[in-house]
């Protein structure tokens, strides 16, 4: 491991950058093992200050017209394209995607800038006229208070970008607790915000493990908590908030199924085949970790699959100089893991027909580095099968028909995204009916939705009742109060003669 000129990598609370002088968690540069940060391991002081600025902060910001808001986010969303390769640059640093998919992610999280400068229209209340003699109701939204972001390692930009811009343009204010392990990336979109016109204490950022997410939980300012992260830490996550009387919406792991039919165009399906499966190097929770290929699409297609998976250039990602197609995994304790389930399911039978393992890229000797792999003949009892890799592994199970594929892939306990590849709209129609899943792909290898819509997990991938993103993510952000009003009193023309 080697050490590098540290980056800064302060708290915000208040209006406030602080610093500390804690020993913290190392963040690397997964290209290269070395230590590029640290970030600080915030405890329940620093929680505590940071809720008690934002709430301190609501009153004013609630009261600023919608309009104004929107204007802020007008401002940051320029500020965000004006620095873009910038920030590409920091999250393909910190977390080792490629610059195209540091880009993609970022066009993603843009939108859901976007999508906050239209909130005076996501506002609209509804009223109705004369619901009784003389009487009239409206509907109105109104934000809650302090909302609070915990955000994973994989998406260092987009999943911040999926909370605070829309908390704060419907009028909260909010706390950001990034991963530790990215948190660079996080200070940077802040340090934008701020320069956009945010005013002190609507948005604030602690760094910190378990304790600070705890602490954040418990608060008793706190109203709303996202959160997107492993499954288990997201039951943790709505358990914990939902029993100290919060709003919770807490997204968790996922393992998502792409039946590929014998109709199936077969260079397309290949191509988004390998994109939802290495693309990020596996780690996203809409990774179609494993192909259930139908009938002769078996043996049609996993030659192809195998030659795409090993054309695959794996690299550091670290310099825009000569950019892989994939770059290295979070840390080395992470492709350890993914290496040792890879292992496992040779073990139980699973024909290793790619295989990444090997993998050494010369000028990154200590990156976390792991080729492309393709495990043929996967059972599902495997532990290979049942478990989130989060790695770039593609699973091949081969299905009699369609039935069985979508029997299969509803037995898993998520239910994030679920993709099929066909000529046949007959069998398109009868996948996304039945499949269990809250995102589905019709010759689309990765649904992951856009801002206007929302992030649609089911089962173990999602606890919760409103979604991230689109009308969702609003009704999320805000109460709704319900006015009925009548009045009393003279003649309309009385009050202008008097």
């Amino acid at each position: 491991m080697t050490t590098t000129s540290l980056h800064p990598c302060p708290h915000f609370i208040g209006g406030e950058w602080i610093h500390s002088k804690d020993a913290g968690y190392p963040v690397y540069n997964p290209s290269t093992g070395g230590v590029i940060a640290e970030s600080p391991l915030g405890g329940a002081s620093e929680v505590h200050a940071a809720v008690e600025a934002a709430a301190a902060a609501f009153p004013s910001w609630r009261d600023t017209p919608p309009v104004e808001r929107a204007r802020l986010f007008f401002r940051y969303r320029h500020l965000v394209e004006e620095n873009f390769d910038r920030i590409c640059s920091c999250i393909a640093l910190e977390h080792g995607k490629t610059l195209a998919e540091a880009r993609g992610s970022l066009y993603r999280g843009l939108e859901n800038i976007e999508y906050a400068c239209g909130i005076p229209s996501l506002l609209f209340g509804d009223t109705l006229e004369n619901i009784a003699r003389n009487v009239d109701c409206e509907t109105m939204l109104q934000p809650l208070g302090v909302s609070v972001g915990i955000t994973p390692f994989n998406f260092p930009a987009m999943v911040p970008l999926w909370m605070f811009p829309l908390a704060v343009a419907c009028g909260n204010t909010f706390v950001l607790k990034p991963s530790e392990k990215v948190p660079l990336t996080a200070v940077l979109l802040v340090e934008l915000l701020e320069k956009a016109g945010l005013p002190t204490g609507v948005l604030n950022v602690v760094h910190g493990g378990r304790e600070c997410v705890d602490a954040l939980l418990a608060h008793p300012k706190v109203r709303t908590i996202s959160f997107v992260g492993s499954s288990p830490v997201a039951r943790h996550i709505y358990e914990t908030g939902t029993r100290n009387g919060k709003r919770v919406q807490a997204n968790g792991g996922a393992k998502n199924y792409i039946v590929v039919m014998p109709d199936a165009d077969v260079q397309r399906s290949v191509e988004a085949l390998s994109t939802a499966a290495f693309g990020c190097a596996g780690e996203r929770c809409m990774a179609g970790s494993t192909a259930l290929t139908v009938g002769k699409a078996s043996d049609v297609i996993l030659p192809h699959l195998v030659e795409a998976a090993r054309s695959i250039k794996v690299g550091r990602t670290d310099t825009p100089i000569s950019q892989p197609d994939m770059g290295p995994l979070i840390t080395g304790a992470h492709r350890d893991r993914v290496l040792g389930l890879v292992s496992s399911g040779e073990r139980e039978g699973a024909v290793v027909a790619c295989d990444g393992r090997g993998v050494r890229v010369a000028d990154a000797p200590g990156g976390f580095f792991m080729g492309a792999t393709v495990l043929d003949h996967v059972r599902d009892s495997m532990a290979v099968a049942r478990e989130e890799i989060f790695g770039p592994v593609l699973n091949v199970m081969r299905m009699e028909d369609l039935d069985q594929a979508i029997e299969l892939a509803n037995r898993s306990a998520y239910g994030n995204g679920a993709a099929i590849f066909t000529s046949s709209g007959g069998a398109a129609r009868e996948f996304k009916h039945r499949v269990k899943a809250g995102m589905v792909g019709i010759n689309v290898g990765v649904p992951a939705t856009m801002a206007m819509f929302p992030f649609s997990g089911w089962d173990a991938s999602f606890f919760g009742d409103l979604h991230i993103q689109g009308r969702e993510a609003v009704q999320f952000y805000t109460q709704q109060k319900v006015v009925t009003s009548r009045w009393f009193g003279g003649r309309v023309d009385d009050v202008w003669k008097k």
